[in-house]
C-alpha cells in the first residue's frame, strides 16, 4: 500500500470553521478598559432630534456614486506562461549558397556518443557553455541517477532492470530535448551508444528526438580512456576490462557514416571547436543514419 508523502493540506475555509464563533478582533486586540463599562463595541447614540420651532431645509438626496469601469489589472510579470509543447526535431535547413552554416547560432540538437572516459561530458558542456545560441546539456547518466532507491546499477550485471533504466532514461532525456528545442533552446545529450544495437541505441534516440538529431562519435584512443576512467569515482569508474571492451565494440562506428573525432591529442576547447566544424557539415549535409 502507498502512503502519501508529507503533511496533508489544511482543509479550506468553511462557515463555523477556523477561529471561534463569536471571536472579534477586541478579544485579541482590546482598548483601554474603565470599570463599569460593558464589555464590546459601544452602541452608536441616535441623531440629535431638531430644536423645537425650527425647520430647516429639507434634506438634499445624495447623489449616487460615481460609476467607474474597474481599472484593469496590473500587469503580471509571473504569471502563466504559454510554452509550445514538444515535437519531434525535424532536420535542419540547410544553408543558401551564400550562406555558411553557424552552428553557434543555430538551435540544434545534437548526440555526443562515446566509450566511458571519452570526455563526452566535459565537451558537451563546455560546448554548450560558448555558444551564442541558448543551449542545454542533457546528460543520460544523469537522469538514470535520478533513481536513488532500486537504482540499478550495470556494474552489478546487465539484467532487466537496469536496461528498462536505460531505456526509461533515454525516453526522458528525450522528452526534455524535444520541449527544450521547441521553445528555442538547443540540446547536446551524450550516451554510450553501440553500433551493434540500432534499434535501442541510435534508433532509441532518433525516436525519442526526432529524425533531425544528429549524431557525433568521440573516440579517442584505448590508453586516453584507461586514464580518464582511473580519475573517477563512484558507480561512473569501470574496470580496466570493462573499458577496453566497450572501446571495442565502439569501433564498429567507424565505416558507419557518422562523423568521429579522434580527440586523444586534444583538449577540451579544441575539441568543442572541431565539434563546430563537424556540425557546420552536418547542417549543410545530414548525415544518413
Amino acid at each position: 500500500m502507498q502512503h502519501a508523502v508529507g503533511s496533508p493540506l489544511p482543509p479550506p475555509h468553511q462557515p463555523g470553521h477556523g477561529p471561534a464563533a463569536g471571536w472579534s478582533p477586541a478579544a485579541h486586540h482590546p482598548g483601554p478598559h474603565h470599570p463599569g463599562a460593558p464589555q464590546g463595541s459601544a452602541p452608536v447614540p441616535p441623531p440629535p432630534a431638531p430644536a423645537p420651532g425650527f425647520t430647516g431645509a429639507p434634506s438634499a438626496p445624495v447623489p449616487p456614486a460615481p460609476q467607474h469601469a474597474p481599472a484593469p489589472p496590473a500587469p503580471d510579470t509571473t504569471g502563466h506562461v504559454p510554452l509550445p509543447p514538444g515535437r519531434p526535431v525535424g532536420m535542419p535547413s540547410a544553408p543558401t549558397a551564400t550562406a555558411a552554416a553557424d552552428p553557434a547560432a543555430t538551435t540544434l540538437a545534437v548526440l555526443l556518443i562515446g566509450p566511458a572516459g571519452a570526455g563526452k561530458t566535459s565537451v558537451a558542456k563546455y560546448w554548450a557553455d560558448h555558444r551564442r545560441a541558448p543551449t542545454a546539456h542533457i546528460s543520460l547518466d544523469d537522469v538514470r541517477e535520478w533513481v536513488r532507491s532500486g537504482f540499478a546499477d550495470p556494474q552489478s550485471g546487465w539484467n532487466d532492470h537496469s536496461e528498462a533504466q536505460y531505456r526509461l532514461a533515454r525516453r526522458t532525456c528525450g522528452f526534455a530535448a524535444r520541449n527544450f528545442l521547441a521553445n528555442g533552446i538547443s540540446c547536446i545529450l551524450d550516451d554510450a551508444v553501440f553500433p551493434d544495437r540500432p534499434v535501442v541505441g541510435l534508433g532509441g534516440w532518433k525516436r525519442h528526438v526526432g529524425p533531425g538529431l544528429l549524431p557525433v562519435v568521440l573516440l579517442p584512443g584505448l590508453e586516453i580512456v584507461l586514464e580518464r576512467n582511473a580519475e573517477r569515482s563512484g558507480n561512473r569508474r569501470l574496470t580496466d576490462e570493462e573499458v577496453a571492451r566497450i572501446h571495442g565494440r565502439m569501433a564498429g562506428w567507424y565505416g558507419s557514416g557518422l562523423p568521429i573525432i579522434d580527440n586523444s591529442q586534444l583538449d577540451v576547447p579544441q575539441t568543442a571547436q572541431i565539434l563546430d566544424d563537424v556540425l557546420a557539415r552536418s547542417i549543410a549535409s545530414p548525415p544518413q543514419w
